[in-house]
């Protein structure tokens, strides 16, 4: 896997996957930055959203759950020092369909966490990551 990241000015960035895909990324305006694209750190957690709700999705299709949506809502804390690493991360799973198993939405989240996504699998190694869900039907969406 290859990426570049390409300055720009001030503190923003290009960056560019070998897919041929890009994003742009900027620091927070108090260092520098225009507001112009995601903060580095806030990139990182959305990988890390899409790699486990990636699985998640995957394992509820194969198992035949009728699943409709899944959104992975991602709170984490920073140190307060400098290097601000996360400190605590805790995915919230909201998985949507009719007729969904629990048993088997818990089974995904929890094989995501430990045996499949890469990428919390590896920051687990230095941040506490906790993971829960909720299952709700079309229906509670709609009233």
């Amino acid at each position: 896997m290859h990426v570049s990241v390409k300055w720009i000015d001030g503190v923003s960035f290009v960056g560019e996957s070998e897919t041929g895909h890009a994003v742009v990324l900027d620091g927070a305006p108090e260092n520098g930055g225009r507001n112009i694209g995601m903060r580095p750190m806030e990139m990182l957690l959305i990988g890390m959203g899409g790699c486990t709700s990636f699985d998640v999705v995957a394992i509820l299709k194969k198992a035949r759950q009728p699943i409709m949506g899944c959104v992975a809502e991602i709170d984490a804390t920073r140190a307060d020092e400098i290097p601000k690493v996360f400190t605590k991360i805790h995915v919230h799973f909201v998985v949507t369909g009719d007729g969904l198993n629990e048993a088997q939405v818990e089974r995904a989240v929890k094989l995501s966490a430990e045996k499949y996504c890469s990428a919390s699998i590896m920051l687990s190694k230095s941040v506490k990551i906790t993971h829960d869900f909720e299952v709700k039907s079309l229906s509670e969406l709609k009233g």
